[in-house]
């Protein structure tokens, strides 16, 4: 996990949990495939309160390694 997706997960007062329960809960919403870093999959999923809809940006890195970008709240989901 990044250091931003950190920072943003606190300022949203979001878990490890939740961040964890959002990727297995949730699908793939979109493929940014224009990131010259790589591939990037915005995932939308759910907090592990199962109410609060979280989104989970990140991308494949070395070593097959998912790489957390960031994640926030999912603003009119909830």
């Amino acid at each position: 996990m990044s250091a931003y997706a950190t920072e943003e997960m606190a300022e949203d007062e979001l878990t490890i949990l939740d961040v964890e329960s959002a990727i297995l809960s949730g699908r793939i919403a979109q493929i940014q495939r224009d990131d010259p870093r790589g591939t990037r999959y915005l995932v939308e999923g759910v907090a592990a309160d199962r109410r609060i809809a979280v989104a989970v940006v990140g991308r494949f890195a070395a070593r097959r390694r998912y790489l957390i970008i960031t994640v926030y709240r999912l603003q009119g989901k909830e």
